[in-house]
């Protein structure tokens, strides 16, 4: 099947474009003797993991437990989980995953901790944590000062395990140009050495210093100081990787594949693709120099300057658009595309060679009612 003979709006994948970004960051972790463990929020589909494993992935950092649970399924030994977990039937998916592989749980709360801990006893079984630190996305995570004070307030819960460190420099996507990007990794390297150096000192033994984002990734991979990285986007890229110098708009392989139905007014034209498709981000933590919601392919000085549902209004004043022409539109941020579909269709050469489903995402696993 064609391209062309796909309904609009339709959400497709450049196959060429995904194995080739796939290559890029794990040849480069791999040139730098480093471990990759990708974040699979991204893409939330067990066929990308695969191609993911295949490449090397020698483990996956998670963003829901059905995304870990999958990833069990798919042959992963070590399995991350990228934030704590309070609720106790989340504790007791985190205890059947550490029965049964290299699990591990990020914590940077006492009273998670605390949680944790008594129901492990409970059921005599260690659980593996990563401490989390905050090198300045001010979310999750411990301040670097107060890793030993953290430390020795949990050190009596005998059932969790410290075996790592681990950060998320996401803040950088409030840079505006590429050639802010290093103050980032900056910030992510120089926090993750001193605690580093600090634990180290005090006897504790780290075996992962994990962290990762897209942006620091290619930068950061080649300091000697983080041995596990977790990019995600990387996959796909986007219109915001665009902005940050990371990648050109030939990398992009996600996309929404849309037509021009209608030019109300001069210079006005509408399409059949709206938030429901493209999601309504400008940018993440801050970054307000995305212009409109998404790059036309061939019309990039037309702007998509504002979404409804299911339809989207451009305002082209070169006039190049035309009622009838169907389009391929970069989102600014792909990971929200990729989760308000069931499928991509997947094309190389404009010819569809299969469909791949998105079959991991949150709520995905059906619980059974009594």
């Amino acid at each position: 099947m064609k391209l062309d003979n796909l309904s609009t709006p339709s959400i497709i994948l450049n196959l060429d474009a995904l194995e080739n970004n796939i290559k890029r960051f794990h040849g480069l972790a791999l040139e730098n003797n480093k471990e990759i463990w990708p974040m699979i929020k991204t893409h939330k589909s067990s066929e990308i993991l695969k191609i993911q494993k295949d490449n090397g992935a020698s483990g996956v950092l998670c963003g829901t437990l059905d995304e870990c649970e999958a990833s069990y399924k798919a042959g992963f030994e070590n399995i991350m989980y990228a934030y704590p977990v309070s609720d106790e039937i989340a504790i007791q998916r985190i205890i059947k995953l550490s029965k049964k592989c290299n699990f591990i749980i990020r914590i940077d709360n006492f009273e998670s901790a605390k949680l944790i801990d008594e129901k492990a006893k409970d059921e005599n079984v260690k659980i593996n944590y990563s401490l989390i630190i905050n090198c300045g996305l001010n979310r999750f995570g411990i301040d670097k000062e107060n890793t030993l004070n953290f430390l020795e307030e949990i050190k009596e819960f005998d059932n969790l395990i410290l075996v790592g460190i681990s950060s998320h420099p996401g803040h950088v996507y409030s840079a505006k140009v590429p050639e802010e990007v290093e103050k980032y990794v900056n910030d992510e390297v120089g926090t993750l050495k001193y605690v580093k150096k600090l634990l180290n000192s005090h006897g504790y033994n780290l075996k992962y210093i994990s962290s990762g984002s897209t942006p620091t990734f290619l930068k950061a991979v080649k300091n000697n100081t983080i041995n596990v990285f977790h990019p995600g986007n990387y996959v796909f890229l986007d219109a915001i990787q665009i902005s940050l110098g990371i990648c050109k708009e030939k990398d992009c392989a996600l996309r929404v594949l849309a037509s021009v139905i209608s030019n109300p007014r001069e210079s006005n034209f509408m399409l059949d693709a709206g938030a429901k498709c493209l999601g309504l981000d400008q940018g993440a933590h801050g970054n307000d120099s995305i212009k409109g919601h998404g790059i036309i392919i061939g019309h990039e000085n037309a702007l998509i300057e504002s979404l409804s549902e299911e339809v989207g209004k451009v305002k082209d004043t070169e006039k190049k658009l035309r009622v009838g022409e169907r389009i391929q539109i970069i989102p600014n941020h792909s990971c929200s595309t990729a989760n308000l579909t069931n499928y991509f269709y997947a094309y190389r050469n404009n010819e569809v060679e299969k469909i791949i489903e998105v079959d991991i995402r949150g709520n995905s696993k059906k619980q059974i009612l009594e």
